[in-house]
């Protein structure tokens, strides 16, 4: 948007919404220092996450678990069960993470969540490598979790600095960074693993992203000017814009001539958790809660599936050897091209279409991988796997965007943080399904069964698509999103309540 520069400097007291201001400050490389500032926090998540699949496995033979197993009369804590605990406890300090961090975000800012969250992650990813045994890892791994459990802020700085017809697209950007993550863990498992046979080194290897993120940020990001202006801290919001502006090429006097100022449109009241659950936003919760719990059981669940396909056991105790690091590392790249079709289609057919069509492939992908996994040929492994993470990266990446952009200011930080808590529901029963002893033909179906569920339940989301941050409208012209998310529940006064309101 540009402004009519001579009514600016004729009106000493121009005013201006931030939603038009952050549209004034255009793509640079403002954003594209925060972009790498946001990106290496995703990296870090997906590189701590993943060198599970390999440290896990690792370890059950460094400390001999199996050997405790026979020495265990009562069968507590089996090898596979530890394997399981390890992941799910993770997940349940992510989930811890979230709840903490959302509302902090929300309440003393985005920048200072950043920077605790990097730091947690950090020094607990590195601090991983000094364990000695189960419960030392426990909560060494619990703690990690529940400094990834702030990495919705970073994602949500960003998106408040985009503006509105760009920021699918450089949403989406940050994927590459979680994929770049992901294909990394496999290459440095093995040079660290395999090569020098240290997993200590694998794990402080991994734990450098948050270390970089953490440095970035306390130079690079400033705090979110929405969140800012929702404080009613506008001439510093405003000063941050100009910063901003500048560091894009743009002329600040014209961008922002003298006497420009911010105005937030109304008022509006700190958040609370209670308030998801409340109109008009409880239908809207429900359904992300669901799909998010959908996407971290599928997503997390797929991956542990392909790296248990590509073990290679050599003894007959089934003790672990090694891994197919080849076939585990083109499985990861997949991501790129996951994230490339992402961009690509959220913007034509919309985030809505891109989730649920993504969501209802991805279950046929990975049922037929899974139910004939002890017919089917290497090679037609990889490619169902590389098929698989496609369609995972896709639908995950694209309801990240729309999560963060279906929630308004106020209570976009609570709101994305909780949906992201919920989410680890999911992570937690995935190891547990993947680890134990139950077959690959049950695995796949029940992967089948919850991602159907998960395309159902995104066909009744608001669209985004174009529409500013936070202003999914629904109207009396026709049946919106919403409305069809409202007769999920059957409200009460489902027509009189839902087809008036309008969520700024």
């Amino acid at each position: 948007m540009s402004i009519d520069t001579e009514d600016s400097y004729l009106n000493p007291s121009y005013e201006i919404t931030i939603d038009h201001a952050i549209d004034n400050i255009s793509i640079g490389k403002f954003q594209y220092l925060l972009l790498f500032a946001a990106g290496t926090c995703f990296m870090a998540d997906s590189m701590e996450i993943m060198l599970l699949s390999f440290l896990t496995l690792v370890l059950k033979d460094k400390w001999k678990w199996d050997d405790d197993d026979n020495n265990n009369a009562n069968g507590d804590h089996s090898a596979d069960g530890k394997l399981a605990t390890i992941t799910a406890f993770m997940f349940i300090g992510a989930m811890v993470g979230t709840m903490t961090f959302g509302p902090l975000g929300d309440k003393i800012g985005r920048r200072p969540v950043l920077f605790c969250a990097a730091s947690v992650i950090s020094f607990f990813g590195i601090a991983t490598a000094l364990c000695s045994g189960f419960w030392s890892l426990l909560f060494v791994r619990f703690m990690v979790g529940f400094g990834i459990g702030g990495l919705t802020v970073p994602f949500d700085i960003l998106a408040e600095f985009i503006p509105t017809e760009s920021r699918g697209r450089y949403l989406l950007l940050i994927e590459y960074y979680w994929t770049l993550g992901s294909m990394m863990v496999p290459v440095i498992a093995y040079f660290t693993i395999e090569v020098y046979d240290s997993w200590q080194l694998f794990v402080v290897v991994c734990a450098l992203p948050s270390l970089i993120s953490l440095m970035v940020g306390v130079y690079f990001v400033p705090e979110s000017p929405r969140w800012l202006v929702l404080k009613g801290r506008n001439e510093e919001a405003l000063d941050i814009l100009r910063h901003a502006a500048k560091m894009n090429g743009q002329d600040v006097q014209v961008v922002f001539p003298p006497g420009c100022c911010i105005i937030r449109e109304e008022e509006i009241e700190e958040s609370k958790w209670t308030e998801l659950f409340q109109p008009p936003w409880k239908n809207i919760t429900l359904l992300l809660f669901a799909l998010w719990t959908s996407f971290a059981m599928c997503y997390y669940g797929v991956i542990m599936v392909i790296t248990r396909i590509f073990v290679q056991v050599e003894d007959q105790k089934g003790d672990y050897s090694s891994f197919d690091y080849s076939a585990i590392f083109i499985s990861s790249s997949a991501e790129v091209i996951g994230t490339a079709m992402a961009i690509y289609l959220v913007d034509r057919i919309g985030r809505i279409r891109t989730i649920a069509g993504s969501y209802f492939a991805g279950g046929i992908v990975i049922f037929i991988l899974c139910f004939f996994v002890n017919q089917l040929g290497r090679s037609t492994s990889v490619t169902l796997s590389f098929m698989s993470r496609i369609f995972e990266m896709i639908a995950s990446c694209t309801l990240w965007i729309s999560t963060a952009e279906i929630y308004t200011t106020e209570i976009r930080s609570t709101g994305h943080s909780a949906t992201n808590a919920v989410a680890r529901i999911g992570g937690f029963i995935s190891p547990y399904l993947v680890s134990g002893n139950a077959s690959f033909q049950l695995i796949g179906s029940i992967f089948f069964a919850v991602h159907i569920g998960a395309a159902f339940c995104a066909l009744q989301l608001p669209e985004t698509k174009g529409v500013e941050l936070g202003n999914t409208t629904c109207s009396r012209g026709g049946k919106s999103s919403i409305e069809k998310s409202a007769s999920f529940s059957r409200l009460e006064s489902t027509d009189a309540s839902i087809a008036s309101c309008e969520m700024i």
